[in-house]
């Protein structure tokens, strides 16, 4: 589109206050932030301790330097020396006093000031879970973009600013985390990897032999018999007395002989063999193939017909006086269902603004349990949201006022500013915006209009941040998550851009090939139900992770009740 050359932004960096304990930090880049500060905090605290201790260590080499060289002299000539009375004094009063003082000198702990910051610290710091969290993040970015280890080892993603590559000693590390979810296949991957830096001449504290134990059983599992025991035999020959690798290896050779002995020669048993060695490819479902080649930009492309019917133009709100003399850029992103795009639709101001009133709101994310109806953290959600309302700010207030006149949609029944932060590989899996579909006709929406709060809904999406494919409507046998608020279902969503992002990131639409790249400023608009109510099940939609960079997001949901004469049902089902 033409607005794409002309039309872009800078993205902004983030920093949060410091003022909570933790809180699921690999959930959020947005708090991860805070740790920057801390541990550059306890650097500056370890320097000053380093400065002591120098400090110390500088005065104690003064007084050895300076009784080495009066030492020397007196014992060349020991009673010329004490035949004078001054240096007899001082004999004295070095040996009962100035050597005590230099052995508590030497006592003296430099660490109080450097061990009380650690211990104040260190109620801030993160925990297994954020590592462990972390670490299943970069295994996700790995299988969404295709990385192989040592890309991702070496850190060479595309648009770094601040490279960055793993040890040996990570690499094992990351194998261990996969080790114990089972993973066997992302253990076989990182074990490798590790072996190979150290191979190379990489001087680290990993142990070839560890390294070797967790692979060679990794392989096993996967169904690789043959490299698990040539594995283990180079264990062997580094450690001959490992017990494990001698009792595995007897275990090995053992099935081998019995496989040797049956002579498996039926093509079935064949079959059945090279199914069971393909568990180390990854078994995905059609969607999460489409959902990942999307993400890395290599989905379904419109053909040069349906382009031709997507257009850019200066658009003022079917005539809101607000835009008649300064309308607003506005691009076709999709035909069907039809996505639009608005470019400078929102300031940088206005963005930090909105980011600055959420970010001391952030908590992890929610999603409704299709059993109970009720809100509850999961592990397919990893971020943190906040809430706003529009009569907090004036400035969140003027863009409910933006989307309704753009839109022509009441916001008086929408939902609140939600803040949503993403930390590395945060993902939401597959699910719908609007819930499920009531049976009650669309002309029955006359009578049960109600009024409540406009609301407003905002997301940052950090390293790895993504949004796994789902609907902005529940799935049809989850409880009615809207009941409670009485304002029907999820019609529309608006969603801005808040920052650009340099890898990753883009919206997506697996059930029909669409990718939506985000671009600072702009918003994307479409609507989750047809005009008749039901659900538009093409509006299925995810936000990949973010390879690199930082991603802010703020949605606006849209719900019925309001729109029975801004947008009249029809009579079919499907328009």
């Amino acid at each position: 589109m033409a607005f794409n050359k002309i039309w872009y932004t800078v993205a902004l960096g983030l920093l949060l206050p410091f003022s909570y304990a933790h809180t699921d930090f690999f959930t959020s880049i947005g708090h991860m932030t805070d740790l920057i500060n801390t541990e550059k905090d306890l650097v500056v605290s370890l320097k000053d301790y380093i400065k002591a201790e120098e400090s110390k260590l500088e005065q104690i080499k003064k007084w050895a330097e300076k009784l080495d060289q009066l030492t020397d002299t007196a014992t060349k000539d020991p009673e010329g020396f004490l035949g004078h009375p001054v240096n007899a004094f001082k004999l004295m009063k070095r040996l009962n006093t100035e050597w005590g003082e230099l052995e508590s000198l030497v006592l003296k702990d430099m660490s109080d000031g450097f061990i009380s910051n650690m211990t104040i610290q260190r109620q801030f710091f993160p925990n297994d879970e954020d590592q462990t969290g972390a670490a299943k993040a970069l295994l996700r970015l790995q299988d969404t973009y295709n990385l192989d280890t040592d890309t991702l080892s070496r850190g060479n993603l595309p648009g770094v600013k601040h490279k960055s590559f793993l040890t040996a000693e990570d690499c094992f590390e990351l194998g261990k985390i996969a080790y114990t979810e089972a993973d066997y296949y992302h253990t076989e991957l990182w074990m490798e990897q590790a072996l190979k830096q150290l191979d190379e001449g990489e001087v680290s504290s990993a142990d070839k032999v560890y390294i070797l134990d967790y692979l060679s059983y990794a392989v096993y599992q996967q169904g690789d018999l043959g490299k698990a025991m040539m594995l283990t035999k180079r264990l062997l020959e580094l450690d001959p007395e490992h017990q494990r690798a001698n009792g595995n290896m007897k275990y090995f050779e053992y099935i081998m002989a019995k496989e040797k002995e049956a002579n498996k020669s039926s093509t079935d048993s064949e079959d059945q063999m090279d199914k069971d060695t393909e568990v180390k490819k990854k078994d995905y479902l059609p969607e999460r193939r489409k959902y990942e080649m999307l993400c890395r930009g290599e989905g379904l492309k419109m053909t040069p017909r349906r382009q031709k019917r997507l257009f850019c133009r200066y658009y003022d709100g079917n005539r809101n006086p607000r835009y008649i003399l300064g309308p607003v850029k506005q691009e076709d992103e999709w035909d069907k269902p039809r996505i639009v795009r608005f470019l400078d639709i929102i300031s940088d101001e206005e963005i930090e603004t909105v980011k600055e009133l959420a970010k001391p709101r952030l908590s992890r994310a929610t999603v409704h349990d299709p059993e109970t109806g009720k809100l509850t953290t999961a592990h397919y959600r990893v971020s943190k949201s906040a809430w706003l309302s529009g009569y907090e700010s004036p400035v969140v207030s003027r863009i409910n006022t933006r989307i309704q006149d753009l839109t022509g949609l009441d916001v008086s029944t929408a939902e609140e500013l939600q803040v949503a932060n993403y930390g590395v590989g945060g993902q939401y899996e597959p699910h719908f915006d609007f819930g499920r579909v009531s049976p009650v006709s669309c002309f029955h929406l006359f009578l049960l209009h109600k009024h409540c709060v406009s609301l407003f809904q905002v997301a940052n999406y950090g390293v790895g941040g993504q949004y796994e494919p789902h609907f902005d409507f529940a799935r049809a046998n989850e409880p009615d998550a809207f009941k409670e608020l009485g304002t029907g279902n999820r019609i529309a969503t608006w969603l801005f851009y808040m920052s650009d992002v340099s890898a990753g990131g883009a919206t997506v639409f697996p059930e029909v090939g669409a990718s939506v790249w985000p671009k600072k400023g702009t918003a994307v608009f479409w609507y989750n139900l047809f005009p008749s109510g039901e659900g538009d099940y093409s509006t299925r939609h995810a936000a990949c992770p973010v390879l690199v960079g930082n991603k802010w997001v703020s949605n606006k949901w849209l719900h019925e009740r309001g729109q029975e004469f801004r947008r009249p049902c029809t009579l079919s089902e499907l328009e």
